[in-house]
């Protein structure tokens, strides 16, 4: 490899545009809840949402996913006792459980 190698053509091409900032709410680049930035914004689970258990979910992943405080498992567990059955630590990938408002 030579020294001129490293030179290009292509100093004339435009830059790069940055990525559209994510709409109020939601979640940024490290899955931080994006509340306080716009503090009118309800959480998904404020509004009595399903949500589909996936591989690897717990029930305190999904109450820290949805709600940002993984110790109200409970709240799910309790709505969903009939589907999960007797041990909260055994959900199903699949099961349709609902996300009560808190």
């Amino acid at each position: 490899m030579g020294l001129f190698d490293f030179l290009s053509n292509k100093g004339e091409e435009k830059p790069v545009q940055p990525a559209a900032k994510p709409a109020a709410g939601g979640t940024d680049f490290f899955g931080n809840n994006n509340a306080a930035a716009n503090p009118t914004a309800q959480p998904a689970a404020a509004k009595g949402d399903s949500y589909t258990v996936v591989s690897g979910d717990s029930l305190s992943k999904i109450a820290k996913n949805h709600y940002g405080d993984a110790s109200k498992w409970h709240q799910i567990y309790e709505a969903n006792k009939a589907i999960i059955g007797a041990n909260p630590d055994h959900i199903e990938v699949g099961q349709q459980l609902t996300l009560p408002t808190l």
